[in-house]
Formats: C-alpha cells, structure tokens, sequence
C-alpha cells in the first residue's frame, strides 16, 4: 500500500515548563500552558480563549487542513455516500398516551428533529416544537425533545446551544405553540412533571458543571424562587432524578460507579422530604420502576453482581416485605427492566448479546424474545402507559439496517412498523458479520464483533478498522451504521473489540478493566489486533485503531504499549492527560472518576499505577505511526487541552517522522458538530484519515447492489 505524506513542518508549541511533585516524585509538564486558566468560562463562552492558545490552534488547524488538503474530493464523496444510506426524512412510530400519540421525525434536508402529536386513533398531525427553526443562527444546537404535561396541555424542552452541556429548560404552550416567559437555565437538559401538571422537577448544574441541586419549579412562577427538593455537596457522586409512568412518583439518585442511594418523593407533594429507598452499600448498585405500591428493584445486594430482581411494598415511608422475583445468575447480567400492570420486562446480556424475557405478573409464565444473527443489537421500549399490552422492540445488526416492530406481550405477535431505508440500496446478504475471540496476555478470551463484505478474501490483504472502548461498565452491541459501510464497501473489515472494562461479559468483566486493573483494557486491545492479523483478516501496516473519550484513551495507552501494532490511530475527544486530570478536583468529573481510575491524589499506590499507562505520560522515543486527534473547545468532559497537549508532546518524542494531527472545533463540545448532517463532515474527516494512512484514497466501495 503505498502511503505519501506531505513535508512540511508541523506548528510547535512552546514549552512552558511546570514541575509537580507527589509522593516524591517529581513531574515535568511543558504544555500544562495550553489549559486556559479561565477554562470555565472558556467552556461556557468559546470566544474567551486566551490569545495565544488561540493562535496555537488555528495553527494546528491550518496544518491537519494542509495534510488533509488532497482528501478534500474523497471527503464530499464520503459525505455524499453516507447522506445516500441516510433515510430523507424519517419519522417514528408515535407513542400513545391518552388521548394522542407523541412522536418525532426529520424534514428532508433537515439537521434537527420536529416532534408532533396526532389523536390516537389516528387523524391530523400537529407540530409541537421544530429545533430547526430554534437552530438558526447557531454555530452549534442540541434539543432534548419535548414532554408533555399529564393533561397535554404544556411541553417541556431544553436546548444546549454552545456544547458545553448547559441545558435551558423551556416551557411550550401547545394550544398556541408560544413559549411560557420563564427560562430556567444551567440545568441537565431534562424535567419531569408532577401529576397534575403544575410543574415539573429538574437537576440544576453548578459553575462547574456538576449537578448540585434537584429543585421543583411551580408554573408561572420566578425560577429564581422555585423549591430547592435536594443538595448534594459531594462532588464524588452524581446527581440524577427519573419518575415513573404513573406520575406517582420522582427518583433521586445518587450514584457513583461503585454505588447507588435512591430517595423518593410524591410527584404531587414537593414539599414532602424526599425518603430513603434503600441505604448506600459499597459495590451496590440499584434501580426502582414503581407499579402502583409495588417497587421492583434492579440490584447487586447480596453479592449478585450481575443484578437480581426482587419486589416490595412501598408504604410511603419505607420497604416492606421485600422477595426476590429474579435470581442472581453469575454471567447473565440484567441491564434494565420494566414493569406494566400485567408484565414485567427485563434485558439480559449474556456473552455480549442481548435477550428480552417477558413475564407474566400473575402467573409467572415467561418466554423470551432473541434474534439468530451472531452479532446484534435488541432493546426494548415500554411505552408511555401503565396498563399496555404491547411494546416496542428495536433491532439491527452490523448487516442488517435498523428495524421497529410492535410486540404484542400475550399473543407474542411481532409486527414490523418501520424499517430503516437505505435510498441506496443494501442487501444484507452481501455482507458477513461474526465474532471472534482473541487470547489476552493472561489467558482471557476477549469478544470481537466484526463485519466485512461476503465476497472479501481473508487473505491479510484487507485493510481493517477496529474501534474499542472499554470503561464505565458501558456496553457496545454492535449494530448497523450506514457510514461504516463507505469503509466496508471498500474491502475493509470493521470491527469492534470489546475489552474489559465494559460489561459485555457481566459485572466482573468491567472491574477486570477498572482500577487496578486498567491495563487488562490496553493489553486485550493489542491482543484483538494481534488477533485479527494471526486470523488472517488484516496485517499490522494496515489496522487502524479509533476510540472516542474513554476510548481515547485506550487508543492513547495501546499506542504505546505496542506502536508498531498500527498503521495509524483516531482518537476523538480523547482522555490522554489521564493523571494530571484525576489529580485535579477542581475539574468537572475528577471526584466523581476516582471510583473508577483510583484516587491518586491521596493513595500513592493509585498514583503510580495511574502513571504507569496515562497516554501523556508515556509517550516516549519510538516509531508511532500517524495520529489524528479530534477535540472541541466547550468539551466539559475532556478539556481540549488533553489532546492538545498529546499531539505536541508525541511530535517531540516520535522517531517515525509520521504526521500526528489535531483537529479542533471551535464551536462544539464533547460530542463535536450537532446535526444529523451537521456531523457528516466529521465522520468524513475521520475515514479520510483512515484511507490515507492505508493508502486507499483512490479505492472505490464496491455497489452494495453487486452480488
């Protein structure tokens, strides 16, 4: 594969150098520079970025643009490719509740949702809110969809128009489509109403962007005078609040990655002090989906670490006889459940694929709903109403696009309603999507999901992109993406390695990758390419690596555990500075991540772990191949700073002459362009990079119509 790169000097950051000393050891940091100390304020209003940080990006702008200059055709080929798969103008099943069905859809050639309602047995459709209009004008814009009041006369909505995740909560007239005076901002996006719609409850955000307070805000009324419900002055936790279909009922929770407290309150009764479901225990997490008195619990007590249910009375006060509904089984892990008033719903993953079992609540009877293909994604959605009798499943594979069918839970009938269109043109048949197992360092199998054309030869010739993520217990079921097809239609294999540190494998697959025991993600990534070069799909000067935030990370880490593993790397809004930040509290998420990484400011043994595979701090003299960083400057998760600092530090220290490239937003946050074509030119960006690095710039996908 032949692969020019062109010469011309890189942008070199000055080195500023700011020494750290912890545990007696002594740190030298030459680019700590590059975090504004008004970072706060930057996050918040991008414009108020120093001068010369300033100057240093657009630099760096003007150079990965120069690099990627003779992409530039590829790049609106790959858009144009991409916006083909898309459906023009997609709308979704409506939900019923009462006495309408709420639903949303896009208007051909639109970035951003519109999101109706129409009488429920059917009959003309009314417009609630369309984002585009409230978009424009905007360099960046996020709606969070809208709420209705219980007596479907008011709509709740928030927007986000800087990335920076400060949501403002609107409140929408429906009968005349006109938004209430008040505007409540700093919050997390969402509210929810109490039961006879006079308000709603949300969580307020502090300057900091952690969520501090849940408040109760009353129609109407000054939101600087609405009911403060709850506080948290911990910053080690997180903040989040839920209710249930009744309007019974509203959640607090407070949680970190070891540990869940709920509190409980009703709706109706701000001013009732909010109870104690349960009390926090260490390595204990739990949900409750309440069903008139009954509350079902979604829990690790006990030492069921991949989750049992068990069911109680709720006498307003506390939890009264409480029995087990599902039993603890090592290995199959519950992800969610869900309860009506005649069945109960509980998602389980087993190996890395999902199952829906279906109970019966009178008579126990259940049956489960699964799929036949090897790699999948299955999820389900209760509804809006308590006392239904069906919900909705949502299904698609690596092959096969999207689909939405409508289950009924006694006839165990499956009816599809929508299916994702591809304008042009897919047959599944044409492609293959398998699992794989590489063998880690210490013996562990670790699963792969991957897929490539059915015609490919697996030779070692193809070229291959394998993404990872692997933190947070998150789980990555592997579905259908149009725009990985622009890659696949051009022989490559994409694939996704699913390393501890996810939950793909149950509770203790994520604390084998958490920790103290980081590293076991970093090793099983580079086993998996191993993997896939000994398997004969690709060869190491060909397999690309991407992750994104914590998967920025893995990317970073893997990197220089072994270089010479990759032809290239993308690594998106990416965590590299992973000691200075945990060391940093000030930071949003920093408390709150010590469950997670260790807490180096206080434990050495933390300290030095951390040090021992933070992606910045070991970065040394090798042969990395090419490296492209994407970040945006109002990221609240990952400072912009990180892969700032990264790519200049990797220039100093890379032996391999090899371009390593940063690419910033100025005008987006952690999850870059808004849109749904908004962020086309971003994906385009990436796998240009990719087939540059590959030396497939001139390769042309196969038509999906070709058997």
């Amino acid at each position: 594969m032949n692969k020019i790169f062109f010469q011309s000097a890189p942008p070199q950051a000055a080195r500023k150098p700011v020494e750290d000393t912890r545990f007696g050891i002594t740190r030298r940091d030459d680019y700590a520079w590059l975090r504004a100390e008004n970072w706060e304020e930057v996050l918040a209003a991008p414009e108020k970025l120093p001068e010369d940080i300033r100057t240093h990006l657009e630099a760096e702008n003007a150079y990965q643009a120069a690099f990627m200059a003779d992409t530039e055709e590829l790049q609106e080929t790959l858009i144009a490719e991409i916006k083909g798969r898309m459906e023009k103008a997609p709308v979704s099943s409506p939900l019923k509740r009462g006495p309408f069905a709420y639903g949303s859809g896009y208007r051909e050639g639109a970035d951003h949702p519109y999101f109706y309602r129409v009488p429920r047995d059917g009959g003309a459709e009314a417009i609630l809110i369309d984002m585009n209009h409230h978009a424009e004008g905007t360099d960046f814009f996020t709606g969070t969809g809208i709420v209705s009041s219980p007596d479907h006369s008011l709509g709740l909505w928030g927007y986000d128009d800087k990335g920076s995740e400060f949501y403002s909560l609107r409140i929408r007239h429906f009968e005349d489509g006109v938004d209430l005076p008040e505007e409540i901002e700093k919050t997390s996006g969402y509210g929810y109403w109490n039961a006879s719609g006079t308000g709603f409850y949300y969580v307020r955000l502090d300057d900091s962007f952690r969520p501090v307070d849940v408040l109760f805000h009353r129609i109407g009324t000054d939101p600087a005078e609405d009911l403060l419900i709850y506080h948290l002055d911990d910053p080690r936790f997180y903040l989040g609040i839920y209710g249930d279909m009744q309007y019974r009922h509203i959640f607090i929770s407070i949680a970190d990655s070891d540990s869940t407290e709920l509190h409980v309150l009703p709706s109706d009764v701000p001013h009732s002090p909010p109870r104690l479901v349960l009390p926090r225990q260490e390595r204990v997490h739990y949900q409750v989906e309440a069903a008139d008195d009954r509350f079902f619990l979604l829990t690790q007590v006990d030492g069921a670490e991949d989750y049992k249910v068990v069911q109680g009375i709720w006498t307003g006060e506390e939890l009264a006889d409480l029995q087990e509904v599902v039993p603890h089984e090592p290995g199959r892990l519950i992800e969610s459940i869900s309860v009506l008033r005649d069945f109960f719903i509980r998602e389980e993953t087993v190996d890395g694929l999902t199952r829906i079992v279906v109970r019966d609540r009178e008579s126990g009877e259940e049956h489960v709903i699964a799929m036949d293909e090897d790699v999948y994604t299955l999820s389900h959605h209760p509804g809006l109403e308590y006392d239904a009798g069906t919900i909705l499943l949502d299904y698609s594979s690596p092959t096969t696009p999207w689909r939405e069918y409508e289950y009924d839970l006694r006839s165990r009938e499956r009816v599809l309603l929508k299916e994702q269109k591809i304008p042009s043109g897919h047959n599944p048949a044409h492609y293959v999507a398998r699992r794989e197992f590489a063998r880690a360092e210490d013996g562990t199998l670790v699963p792969i999901s991957l897929v490539h054309r059915a015609d490919l030869k697996l030779d070692g010739s193809a070229p291959c992109l394998l993404e990872g993520y692997g933190a947070y217990g998150l789980t990555y079921p592997m579905g259908f993406s149009g725009a990985r097809l622009s890659l696949v239609d051009r022989g490559f294999v994409v694939a996704f390695a699913h390393v501890r540190g996810g939950k793909e494998k149950g509770e203790n697959w994520y604390r084998q990758g958490k920790m103290l025991n980081k590293r076991n993600s970093f090793s099983d990534f580079v086993a998996s390419a191993r993997h896939l070069v000994k398997e004969n799909y690709t060869q190491h000067d060909r397999l690309v690596a991407e992750g994104a935030s914590a998967g920025g990370l893995l990317m970073g880490a893997s990197l220089n555990l072994a270089p010479d593993a990759f032809a290239g790397v993308v690594a998106k809004y990416a965590f590299v500075d992973v000691l200075n930040t945990i060391l940093d509290d000030s930071l949003p998420l920093t408390p709150f991540e010590w469950l997670e990484w260790g807490n180096p400011v206080e434990d050495e043994t933390a300290f030095n772990y951390i040090a021992s595979y933070s992606p910045y701090d070991n970065l040394k003299p090798a042969d990395y191949p090419p490296v492209l960083a994407m970040t945006g400057i109002a990221d609240p998760r990952v400072g912009y700073w990180e892969p700032a600092k990264w790519i200049a530090k990797l220039r100093e220290v890379s032996t391999s002459g090899a371009p390593a490239l940063l690419r910033t937003s100025m005008g987006s946050g952690h999850f870059g362009a808004s849109g749904r074509y908004g962020r086309l030119p971003d994906t385009a960006y990436g796998y240009a990079f990719v087939l540059k690095v590959t030396g497939m710039t001139n390769s042309r996908p196969v038509s999906p119509r070709q058997p």
